[in-house]
């Protein structure tokens, strides 16, 4: 175990320069991957940014057989992972150039087990998960959780380490007892192909145990929370190469190494060129998300309704996270057995009045996280009447999910007042009904970013950036797709759902 825990040194020495005048010499290139709750990603790009022409891959994972995807199958995503670069190397479009870098993003807030030999010891906890709602109001009510949320950037709840770990030695006892190491997703994919466990600045930043300033553990609360320092990964991105049987699996990457490691909120922003105050990135995907990006420290005061995480040691994100966006839509359109054909469903959503179904919906059914963060908050659809029709619930849910944005959009107008407001996520592209409603609601322009990927791209800039070469993540432009101008009198009416819809959140949730 000791071999698995050696320390590591945060970041990279810039790769060596290319002589390309010499004949024969291959161009750099990098492989970056997205892992993410609905699949994994994986792109090949060139050594200043751009993603190469056909060397894309998209697995998505079948939630049939995971129907609330708050448990995963750490080694399953391991061997998708896998499958996926077998994919992306069929292609033989790696034969251009040689692949020196790997890169990757993953989604924040996950929690695995590891025991002596490596093995899980736990499923893999991910944010959706609310099991652990007790443990967290129990938390509030023992440590000065301002505080705690000015250090940590993290208010105690179900998706963030704390409430995890004390309901896995509750719940999980033996389980607990036989971890000697705790890991998120990445690490635990990092240990699987590198044999490394470092978690890197950016992932271990949003687990809740994190101090944001000191940029190392908070070793304090780890104290008071009785968690063995043993037991947390360094902290460092490991310069490292595959382990031997994929290095043998994989030729073209037997003389890769990983060199960046970002939570994927991060990542989305700089891949769709939001990594400034001026801009903000609204994210749709499985769940949802509206964040600042920029280079400098955390804000001295930092509101209840916001989080703070960290792309890299040197830049910060700040926002609000919804744990319904995307998954939300596909569940009622899946349990009410609607038309599978988007556009019909697109047809009729577009067809409706704004706020006209007479419903208000808690889109809460994964949990609420931002802005209220109430730990055991479940959702709920009010107004139903024999009138109701299936798509009018589809209608008022996007419309409170929407609502939930709006609130989240407020509270960063003190990050980042005025911004731009630039939307990502394959969710909100294949839905301009769902792009113009948010617009719409927030009464503010929203720019599409022509980027489809934004997440693997920014693991990409991010690693070119760390290993020298390119200058900055700033400097690759990132074209516009469309604009969705508001309607003001739309808006006008939505504010009118968006109060309704806090009433009845504060009368139900207001004060857990």
């Amino acid at each position: 175990m000791s071999s698995m825990l050696e320390e590591v040194v945060e970041g990279v020495e810039p790769l060596p320069s290319v002589v390309s005048v010499m004949a024969g010499v291959k161009p750099a290139i990098l492989l970056s991957l997205d892992v993410g709750t609905s699949g994994v990603r994986a792109a090949l790009f060139n050594d200043s940014g751009s993603e190469i022409t056909g060397a894309q891959v998209n697995n998505r994972r079948d939630f049939a057989s995971v129907p609330d995807f708050t448990e995963l199958e750490a080694e399953a995503i391991v061997e998708q992972v896998a499958e996926t670069i077998d994919d992306l190397l069929a292609k033989s479009l790696h034969t251009a150039g040689r692949i020196e870098l790997i890169a990757i993003s993953c989604f924040w807030h996950s929690l695995v087990g590891i025991d002596s030999l490596g093995r899980a010891t736990t499923p893999l906890l991910t944010w959706a998960d609310t099991r652990a709602a007790e443990m967290a109001k129990n938390l509030r009510s023992q440590f000065p959780e301002c505080e705690i949320h000015s250090r940590t950037g993290c208010r105690f709840h179900p998706s963030y380490w704390p409430a995890k770990l004390q309901w896995l030695k509750k719940e999980r006892g033996e389980a607990f007892k036989t971890t000697r190491c705790w890991l998120g997703l990445a690490e635990y994919i990092s240990l699987r192909l590198f044999g490394e466990t470092a978690t890197s600045v950016s992932m271990a930043s949003a687990t809740g145990l994190f101090n944001q300033r000191s940029c190392n553990w908070d070793w304090e609360l780890v104290e008071e929370l009785g968690i063995s320092t043993e037991t947390l990964p360094k902290i460092g991105v490991p310069k490292t190469h595959l382990k031997d049987d994929f290095a043998v699996r994989w030729p073209p990457l037997a003389e890769a190494r990983l060199c960046a490691v970002v939570g994927d909120g991060a990542a989305n922003n700089i891949g769709g060129g939001c990594s400034q105050r001026d801009k903000i990135a609204l994210m749709v995907g499985t769940s949802g998300a509206m964040r600042v990006l920029y280079e400098g420290e955390p804000p001295e005061q930092l509101l209840p309704e916001l989080w703070c995480y960290r792309a890299d040691r040197a830049r910060v994100v700040v926002g609000g996270a919804l744990s319904d966006g995307g998954g939300l839509y596909r569940w009622l359109t899946d349990s009410l057995a609607l038309d599978d054909s988007a556009t019909t469903i697109e047809d009729q959503l577009g067809a409706m009045e704004a706020d006209a179904h007479g419903l208000t919906v808690l889109p809460f059914w994964s949990g609420e996280r931002s802005t209220g963060w109430s730990p055991d908050a479940r959702g709920g659809i009010f107004g139903l009447t024999q009138q109701t029709k299936p798509i009018e619930l589809v209608r008022a849910a996007l419309e409170a999910i929407s609502y939930r944005f709006a609130l989240i959009a407020k509270s960063l107008e003190t990050m980042a007042p005025q911004a731009t407001i630039v939307a990502t996520g394959n969710a909100l592209r294949s839905s301009p009904v769902w792009m113009q409603i948010i617009a719409d609601v927030l009464g503010r322009p929203i720019v599409l970013s022509e980027v489809r990927e934004a997440s693997t791209r920014g693991a990409a800039l991010l690693a070119l950036e760390a290993a020298g070469k390119i200058g900055s993540i700033e400097e690759v432009a990132i074209p516009v797709e469309a604009v969705f101008e508001p309607d003001m009198l739309k808006h006008t009416r939505y504010q009118q759902g968006l109060r309704r819809q806090q009433e009845i959140y504060e009368r139900l949730l207001g004060n857990r």
